[in-house]
């Protein structure tokens, strides 16, 4: 099964314009599909178990280069955040030049029109709208300013592009304080090809972008093709960049289940990470049929309940962004909301957009 997302198989476009009118159309069209065309997870489908990543082994499988553009997002007090990420048609290339492939039905719905094709491929390759609206909101909440305070673990739960966590990755980067705060960044996607093919080059394109002005080295492999030559010296000065700065990346894959959260707690946090740990759960675009809302709603509540119990004297909170309706999938905010709240959660709306297609940020905390 397979429907179209939002976008009409394309990704967003360059710039922040949430409301174009390939998009709104883009969402009449998904709200013609038929109810038949559900979303990942579908009850007695066979869902992809939990995974974790090696990043040393997600770096050895890089191209020799990847290419990007800017992504701007115009936040509310007049600055321009750009985020590079790889360019799909990137992806796509790289995807039809692999000889081996792991699971050749996810590279033929990846390189296709669909945006989901039901328990195969979860729209990871493309970028969507919710997730700017949570670049925003972090801006607006000062999320960079936190990061210099206190210990802190952030997990992107569908994390795809990874677009909330590239913000988040940068201005870790660009901590003053000393000693700097240790920082645990968990990144989640259902297929592990888009945490190769995607989520970690667009981690490193960020840290270039970010350290570009500081290293010859990493301005010497931009390229005027709108390029980054991945050499072997680049990838050390990401490593040791990462172990300078205080941060662990932690990938992983899988379907949302009870053993992805043991999973998550197994392998992605360093023995002795201190328990006043500020957590930060971020999720776009997750909710978008009732049995995905029913697996992600448990876990995000799981995974916020077992924060209690293991950071006596942290806090932890989900920012979770999405469309008010998925039309002809049967997942909606609302529905999110009243399930969360139904869990014993309190939950607030952080963010609007009323325009084009209508969305929101609600922030979900334990009451």
């Amino acid at each position: 099964m397979a429907f179209t997302f939002s976008f009409a198989g394309d990704d967003i476009d360059e710039g922040d314009r949430p409301s174009t009118p390939t998009q709104i159309s883009a969402s009449k069209t998904a709200g013609r599909a038929s109810p038949a065309a559900g979303a990942f997870p579908v009850q007695g489908k066979p869902l992809l178990p939990p995974a974790h990543h090696e990043l040393e082994d997600v770096l050895s499988r890089l191209p020799s280069k990847i290419a990007f553009g800017l992504l701007s997002v115009n936040l509310e007090d007049g600055r321009t955040l750009q985020i590079p990420r790889r360019e799909l048609w990137d992806i796509r290339v790289q995807l039809m030049a692999e000889e081996n492939v792991e699971n050749p039905a996810e590279s033929e719905a990846g390189l296709g029109a669909h945006d989901v094709k039901t328990g195969i491929y979860e729209g990871g390759f493309k970028s969507w709208e919710s997730s700017i609206d949570l670049v925003k909101v972090l801006a607006s909440e000062r999320v960079a300013e936190a990061l210099n305070q206190d210990p802190s673990i952030l997990i992107e739960l569908g994390c795809g592009t990874a677009l909330p966590s590239l913000v988040l990755f940068q201005w870790a980067l660009e901590r003053k304080s000393e000693p700097k705060q240790p920082v645990i960044l968990t990144l989640a996607d259902y297929n592990p090809s888009v945490l190769y093919l995607v989520t970690v080059p667009n981690l490193i394109l960020a840290w270039a972008f970010q350290q570009r002005n500081q290293a010859p080295l990493i301005e010497e492999a931009f390229t005027a093709d709108g390029e980054l030559e991945l050499t072997v010296e680049l990838l050390e000065a990401f490593r040791k960049s990462l172990v300078a700065n205080q941060i662990t990346l932690s990938l992983l894959s899988g379907a949302w289940s009870p053993e992805f959260v043991d999973l998550l707690y197994s392998s992605a946090y360093p023995a002795g990470f201190p328990g006043d740990a500020a957590t930060l759960l971020l999720a776009s675009e997750t909710i978008y049929s009732p049995f995905a809302l029913e697996s992600f709603s448990s876990t995000l509540l799981s995974i916020l309940k077992r924060e209690r119990r293991e950071r006596l004297g942290g806090k932890a909170r989900a920012l979770v962004a999405a469309k008010r309706v998925y039309f002809g999938v049967g997942g909606s905010l609302d529905d999110f909301v009243d399930k969360m709240r139904e869990l014993g959660t309190g939950v607030r709306t952080l963010s609007e957009e009323t325009h084009g297609v209508h969305r929101a940020v609600v922030e979900c905390q334990l009451s």
